[in-house]
């Protein structure tokens, strides 16, 4: 394929958005492997032909039509849709119609870059004459990633309820695999048993889903969930407690991240990674404390005009918000008494954390708030040592960091920076050993005690 001249940029308005799926291949990036094929199979429940990409094959394309200043998942999913396309036409040659599929790439507001991920992949796929009537479906954080025009109106509530259930879900997949793998029987047994349940709920989500059966999803899941439980050896000790937070999609795109979890399994870690669904809250809440906001101060200057809407967004966010923390806690009520895995943090906790703490505000925004808030509740949960995952360059999570170094000091709790940008540093895994050394010694002088919650900042200390 050879690049040329783009079209006007009247192409980012008119080809990115939410346009309807149907007859339409609906195109997902794999971020986080489990989540992406449960909301596939959920969208095949609602009758859209929805396809996981591969990931990571087309990296040299994503590095040969960016310039290197890019976030780096720009990069990773610009080179994923790219070499699809390419196979595609390939493989179907004179069939090949690039108005059936739409690429899903949502975007989120703020400083981040992610906001611009699918206008520039807009531009790239505008220089290519036969990609240009390939859609970019975009949902935002704008709205709570709402669903309008992409799902038919009677279908859009349950699909999104749905929706969100398969993210928690997948979240509980993904802290099976890293609460068993560690203390698994024989090596390599979880890989296979977590591939073969993805998949399993996944066609759960597909012939369930529609049906808002999530009863029959959780039976399912409990069954899984006792089934790896057998995989673990009851004779293998406990580990130390390692948390991961950071950027979303370096955090769970194992190529990405040069499948850190995996390496910090191999210095003798248990680790459990950060959620998906918690930024999926943090969304939610969010679009309501900012309406809050707007109340409190259009009543300040007497402007009524606009009360009645923010009271209306107020409530659907709060009952969508309600809504999901039902069923996230739900999910793992049921499960729970099987196994020990880690919960879910509530947004609403971790901003009260930050406000407590003084450290930073849910007014500056970004994933900054939720990575800062985190790594307090692992403190406080008693865990051995976090690991800050992110592109490199990442503004948020660049914050994160300068803001919780003096912190993890004072505490003394290992603690380390993990920048990714698809390059390997000749002294990236002796980093990691160092680091898994400094949290063993941590794990034998305290276990996993709690600690207490006092982490006012201290300026003379900083």
């Amino acid at each position: 394929m050879e690049a040329i001249e783009s079209q006007p940029f009247r192409s980012l308005s008119e080809n990115v958005g939410q346009f309807g799926l149907g007859n339409k291949t609906l195109l997902i990036p794999e971020m986080n492997r489990i989540g992406a094929h449960l909301l596939a199979g959920t969208f095949k429940g609602f009758g859209v032909n929805a396809l996981v990409m591969e990931t990571y094959k087309g990296l040299d394309l994503g590095k040969e039509f960016t310039s290197g200043k890019e976030c780096f998942p720009c990069q990773v999913t610009t080179g994923d849709i790219l070499f699809f396309l390419k196979k595609e036409k390939e493989s179907l040659g004179e069939d090949f119609n690039p108005e059936n599929y739409v690429f899903f790439m949502p975007e989120s507001e703020g400083p981040c870059r992610f906001g611009m991920y699918n206008k520039y992949q807009r531009i790239v796929l505008d220089s290519f004459p036969e990609l240009r009537k390939v859609k970019i479906g975009s949902l935002t954080s704008e709205n709570s990633y709402a669903l309008k025009g992409m799902i038919e109106k009677q279908q859009a509530g349950n699909f999104r309820k749905v929706a969100y259930f398969s993210v928690v879900i997948g979240d509980i997949l993904d802290r099976l695999l890293w609460r068993i793998r560690p203390y698994e029987r024989k090596q390599g047994a979880t890989d296979g048993f977590i591939e073969r349940s993805m998949m399993t709920m996944a066609d759960f989500f597909e012939s369930c889903g529609s049906k808002i059966d999530f009863n029959r999803i959780i039976d399912k899941l409990e069954e899984i969930i006792k089934e790896g439980k057998s995989i673990i050896d009851p004779a293998i000790p406990r580990k130390p407690l390692i948390g991961i937070v950071g950027e979303i999609y370096l955090r769970t795109h194992v190529h990405s991240n040069q499948d850190i979890i995996r390496v910090l399994e191999g210095y003798g870690a248990e680790v459990v990674n950060a959620s998906v669904s918690e930024w999926v809250d943090y969304t939610t809440y969010d679009r309501m404390r900012k309406a809050k906001i707007d109340l409190r101060l259009n009543l300040k200057q007497f402007r009524l005009n606009k009360l009645k809407s923010y009271l209306k967004e107020i409530s659907n966010h709060g009952v969508d918000l309600y809504y999901q923390q039902i069923r996230r806690d739900q999910a793992y009520k049921r499960v729970k008494p099987l196994l020990d895995l880690a919960e879910d943090h509530r947004v609403s906790h971790l901003e009260k954390a930050l406000v407590k703490s003084d450290l930073y505000s849910f007014e500056l925004g970004t994933e900054a708030c939720l990575s800062i808030a985190g790594i307090l509740e692992y403190i406080h949960q008693g865990y051995n040592g976090v690991v800050n995952v992110y592109p490199f360059t990442c503004m948020p999570s660049t914050i994160t960091s300068s803001i919780v170094k003096p912190i993890m000091n004072r505490e003394k709790i290992p603690f380390l920076d993990a920048p990714y940008d698809g390059t390997y540093q000749p002294g990236g895994e002796a980093t990691i050993r160092t680091f898994m050394y400094q949290a063993c010694q941590h794990f034998r002088r305290h276990g996993r005690k709690k600690h207490p919650q006092t982490f006012k900042v201290r300026t003379e200390r900083i």
